[in-house]
């Protein structure tokens, strides 16, 4: 034979129009999140989102440009990567945040490990955390809803539109500064495309109708994410408010779009399952009991990293395969 065969893990399609397709379908669910966005902090969060996904894109191309591989930005996963980055960002951040964390999402998260389909984190969520460590002021204040910026020209006008997130309030007072409406519709101040609960549903359902996506983990990161949020309660043991600990922050973006990667999510669905449950219980902890009022981005990133235990401890049952009868 003249051909060798290439043996390697599951998932086995690598068609480009295949993994384009689905980008793409991910990129049209991604949508309603960036109108909702735009609708609630103005313009400004569209050139934002725009400087994020453009950054991406060109840090590959330079990537594949500098090592003489193929061209790969064609697969459009340096489009979900900008644009998710951008979501998970402050609309009052400088527009050199989204640059430096797009280098880092595209070059040190996926392409060092060996590009699509080898990293081992959400290249999004890595690149958050990094600049939430490195410049935590900038990442941390938040514009109050339809105080629309167009552009930020000193500290002062930031300082004079921010306000706390209904995460922050409820983790220094206990007590809600948002209604159940207002979070649902994006009435509230937070990152661009984490606001609208409704936005984000709609693409749930968009990529659930494509098949894109399985509702494994989504649904047991939501519901261990509300349990956990009775359980851990911010005024003590099941005190917790479950529609809240669901509505507000990250929870729903980081449930549809962030744990549903295929690169970075366990391949069974009892994998999913408990990935979930674990992301659920993470994002409560830290909230209540760490010195965040957000937990989703370090949630996910640990179970991105407990994938590989996940997917070799659970193993579906074998095509044909019987277990072992005694003799």
């Amino acid at each position: 034979m003249s051909e060798k065969f290439v043996v390697s893990s599951s998932p086995h399609i690598s068609s480009d129009n295949y993994i384009c397709n689905i980008m793409k379908n991910v990129l049209v669910a991604l949508i309603p999140a960036l109108l909702m966005g735009a609708y609630v902090f103005g313009i400004r969060a569209v050139v934002l989102t725009a400087v994020s996904i453009i950054s991406c894109v060109v840090f590959e191309s330079l990537w594949n440009t500098v090592n003489k591989k193929e061209e790969t930005i064609g697969d459009c996963s340096a489009c979900i990567t900008g644009a998710l980055l951008a979501f998970i960002l402050p609309v009052s951040v400088p527009l050199w945040i989204p640059v430096v964390g797009a280098f880092f999402a595209i070059i040190i998260v996926k392409q060092l490990f060996g590009g699509l389909g080898q990293n081992f984190l959400n290249p999004a969520l890595g690149a958050r955390a990094f600049l939430l460590a490195s410049w935590p002021v900038a990442m941390t204040v938040y514009t109050k809803p339809f105080e629309k910026l167009p552009w930020i020209k000193s500290i002062q006008d930031i300082d004079a539109l921010s306000g706390a997130t209904p995460l922050a309030v409820m983790k220094q007072s206990g007590e809600m500064s948002a209604t159940y409406f207002d979070l649902f519709i994006g009435n509230v101040g937070g990152c661009i495309g984490e606001v609208s609960t409704v936005a984000v549903l709609i693409g749930f359902i968009y990529l659930l109708f494509k098949k894109i996506i399985k509702p494994h983990a989504p649904l047991a990161y939501i519901l261990s994410t509300a349990l956990f949020g009775w359980i851990i309660g911010y005024n003590g043991a099941f005190t917790g408010d479950p529609l809240f600990s669901v509505l507000s922050g990250g929870v729903l973006l980081g449930a549809v779009f962030m744990i549903t990667d295929y690169t970075t999510s366990p391949t069974t669905a009892l994998g999913n399952i408990i990935g979930g449950i674990v992301a659920g219980f993470l994002t409560v902890l830290i909230r209540v009991k760490g010195g965040y009022p957000e937990g989703v981005t370090y949630a996910i990133m640990v179970v991105n990293v407990i994938t590989p235990l996940l997917d070799k401890y659970i193993q579906p049952k074998r095509y044909g395969g019987r277990k072992n009868e005694k003799r």
